[in-house]
């Protein structure tokens, strides 16, 4: 996998004079299916979130308020990803370390995952998952 294939999604917009609304589907307006969801808030100036990669978990990361910045990593490239829609998702795919920061007072960031929470899938030391992603392109 490569930060190339980490792309943002448009999600659907039913724009309303009484407010707007977003939905997703799984399999439909993501490629894969939901079987957890999680959001951050109240992220403290200065803090980072993520740190981490997962070896086979697929995600979708919504800026749901606020905006907040993500920095992939696939172990020979990086890009970063500034969130501040709620209708834009970004598809982060399995084996990319991922880093978030840069959180606007009151952002929420909420994660759509395609798996349970596992521990035994993530990295969680950098260079762990680089010497596994090196292997993986060879």
């Amino acid at each position: 996998m490569s930060v190339h294939d980490c792309t943002i999604l448009d999600l659907p917009r039913i724009n309303d004079p009484r407010g707007n609304l977003t939905f997703v589907e799984a399999n439909r307006h993501i490629p894969f299916g939901i079987n957890r969801v999680y959001y951050l808030y109240d992220v403290p100036g200065g803090a980072e979130r993520g740190g981490h990669a997962h070896k086979a978990l697929h995600q979708l990361i919504i800026a749901m308020s606020g905006s907040f910045d993500i920095h992939l990593d696939d172990g020979q490239s990086k890009k970063t990803v500034h969130m501040n829609r709620s209708y834009y998702g970004l598809y982060v795919c399995p084996m990319i370390w991922r880093e978030i920061d840069n959180f606007s007072s009151g952002a929420v960031c909420m994660v759509l995952a395609s798996d349970y929470y596992d521990e035994l899938d993530y990295y969680r030391q950098h260079a762990d998952f680089v010497a596994d992603a090196l292997k993986a392109i060879k």
